[in-house]
């Protein structure tokens, strides 16, 4: 017989009656009464081992069974006995009683039991080995193999070819700080891992592989967060001859297949908004619409206010004042309001004004606040008027800088919205919600450095029309970008791409990248467009957040196999680390910080 002849999960009342052969860890030992029972575990679940002691040489080895032990059974597969069938596992209706059993390899007592679900991410990083022996993690990598497989079966089925492009290439600016690697054969010069496969994805769209995808590696070198690692996984995907509504229809059904042949979800209708409308409404580019919370906009409101907290934002270009009204949140209390407040200051914030509305109709009488006494009556109208305000309400407000108010009242929107005072008040809908976010502005402006930047890349194509305020007025021009939104968590993004040359050069006039720095980071691709470019575009979605969402993790450090931390270690290898001194040597570099050290 075979070492193995089924996995221990799948051992089932199908089975009744037939001999098999089983590997896998000892989860837990248990000695009833003369006998022993072992829970044997694999990839695919656990199944009840059964030991008599009537065959002695088992049953010692039986004895000595501890946690991690990797064993061989062979033995019958029986029904349960009446009243003692485990209805959480699907080989829960039987066990196997034992014949042989065999010793693979024995387990040092290991740093924590894999069924303990309260250990650190320190702990469980550190022994990522033991962690991804976890039910929870063997789960989640390999749903993580089904969206990967369901994502490869659509892609061919649509006739898209997987080609690989390199990991070793030329620093470029995409946004993000590269990761560097020396060269030992070209003395100081150095390349860059991969941001993503933008350039190279173009250029074979001008080869005319006009179908293209890639699940790969991407690096950026940037902070961490709970949704970000050093290094990423993306499904990477260019196409020709589609335009904008071609390309979005076709990847819509691309993760509304995924969602259905792994979760047997249906993802339901995919709203479409424009940027501005979200910013508008949210302060957020990726919405979760699951939260019935929108800004309320009152800068046109708060001009002539004695409140200059207010009414400064509202006069000064660039500036914006909002509500935020939070359906019976008067019964929050002021430590909980005290402790918004501190929160918005994280993303620039200067503090939290607020109104509980006690009584609506007995306007400013009804109110309470420490702000109602500096805004005048038309105001205070208006307030209630459009924010619908009624009694029991709490109201806060944002003003500032459009910015500053988009990212603390838009993470206070979620932070409220997420909370179990939302789902308790019904401000929270438990399902999915997919969107589109479209028509994203070519370019922000960077008034520290005095210039336009690329709001995605300097590659995005603009909306027909719009070429030629790149050069009198870039804040108008609107690009055929897209991003997709789920719950929150923009999973993809991209865009139509510049196929021609001349307007690709609008753009670099636009940036201020000179003929000659565009030559010099980007002569490649600019050459690539003189010959028959293809009208082209295409997406990247990243697996890391999709596999992470519909897990229910709480990050994509659960979704991965081997992850770094927040501060981009990895606990398991210790890396990065030093090197050896003649590694140094041969690439002709020296260490000149204090802090540096080599092994």
């Amino acid at each position: 017989m075979t070492m193995r002849t089924h996995y221990c999960g799948l051992v089932t009342e199908a089975l009744v009656g037939q001999t098999v052969s089983l590997c896998g860890w000892v989860n837990r030992r248990r000695d009833h009464g003369g006998v022993i029972f072992v829970d044997l575990r694999d990839r695919a679940g656990n199944v009840q081992v059964v030991c008599h002691p009537d065959n002695a040489a088992l049953f010692k080895i039986a004895e000595d069974l501890r946690n991690e032990f990797c064993i061989q059974i062979k033995g019958v597969v029986l029904a349960r006995p009446e009243g003692s069938a485990n209805e959480n596992l699907k080989s829960g209706q039987v066990e196997v009683h034992a014949s042989e059993l065999i010793v693979l390899n024995p387990s040092v007592t290991p740093p924590f039991l894999l069924d303990d679900d309260h250990l650190s991410e320190t702990t469980r990083l550190t022994h990522r080995v033991l962690d991804l022996r976890r039910p929870y993690m063997q789960n989640n990598l390999m749903l993580r193999y089904k969206v990967a497989m369901a994502v490869r079966k659509f892609l061919d089925e649509h006739g898209f070819i997987d080609i690989e492009t390199p990991m070793l290439t030329k620093s470029t600016p995409e946004g993000a700080r590269d990761y560097l690697v020396p060269s030992r054969v070209h003395d100081g010069q150095f390349f860059a891992l991969p941001q993503s496969p933008q350039l190279f994805k173009q250029l074979l769209m001008v080869a005319g592989f006009d179908r293209y995808y890639q699940i790969t590696k991407c690096f950026r070198d940037e902070d961490l967060r709970a949704d970000r690692q050093p290094e990423f996984t993306q499904i990477d995907i260019e196409t020709s001859f589609l335009g904008e509504q071609d390309i979005r229809d076709m990847f819509q059904e691309m993760i509304v297949h995924v969602f259905k042949e792994t979760l047997n979800i249906e993802l339901g209708q995919f709203p479409v908004m424009a940027y501005s409308e979200a910013m508008h409404r949210y302060g957020s580019d990726k919405p979760d619409l699951r939260i019935k919370l929108e800004f309320t906009e009152l800068t046109d409101v708060m001009h002539d206010v004695d409140f200059k907290v207010f009414s400064q934002p509202a006069t000064t270009q660039g500036g914006r004042v909002v509500a935020l009204c939070i359906p019976q949140g008067g019964s929050m209390s002021r430590g909980d309001i005290d402790g918004y407040t501190e929160f918005v200051k994280i993303y620039g914030a200067k503090g939290l004004a607020w109104i509980k509305v006690n009584d609506v109709t007995l306007g400013r009488e009804g109110l309470q606040s420490p702000i109602v006494k500096n805004l005048h009556d038309a105001s205070i109208a208006e307030i209630l008027k459009r924010t619908q305000a009624k009694n029991g309400d709490l109201i806060f407000f944002g003003a500032d800088k459009a910015k500053v108010v988009n990212d603390s009242i838009g993470a206070l929107r979620l932070k409220i919205g997420l909370s179990a005072f939302a789902k308790e008040h019904g401000l929270f809908e438990n399902r999915w919600a997919p969107m589109w976010v479209v028509d994203f502005p070519m370019f922000e402006f960077d008034e520290e450095a005095d210039r336009w930047n690329a709001v995605h890349h300097p590659f995005t194509a603009p909306k027909d029309g719009h070429e030629d305020w790149m050069a009198t007025d870039p804040g108008r021009c609107i690009a055929k970008g897209y991003d997709m939104v789920l719950n929150g968590w923009e999973i993809g993004g991209g865009s139509v791409r510049i196929h021609r040359a001349d307007v690709q050069q609008k753009v670099f006039d636009a940036l201020k990248i000179t003929p000659e720095e565009a030559q010099l980071k980007f002569g490649f691709l600019l050459d690539a467009l003189q010959y028959g470019a293809p009208p082209h575009g295409g997406l990247a979605f990243g697996l890391d957040r999709i596999v992470t969402l519909m897990t229910g993790a709480d990050s994509i450090r659960d979704v991965i196999a081997f992850p770094k931390t927040q501060r981009a270690q990895c606990l398991l290898t210790q890396a990065p680390s030093g090197v050896d001194e003649k590694q140094l040597r041969e690439l002709h570099i020296r260490l000149r910080t204090p802090a540096a050290t080599v092994a």
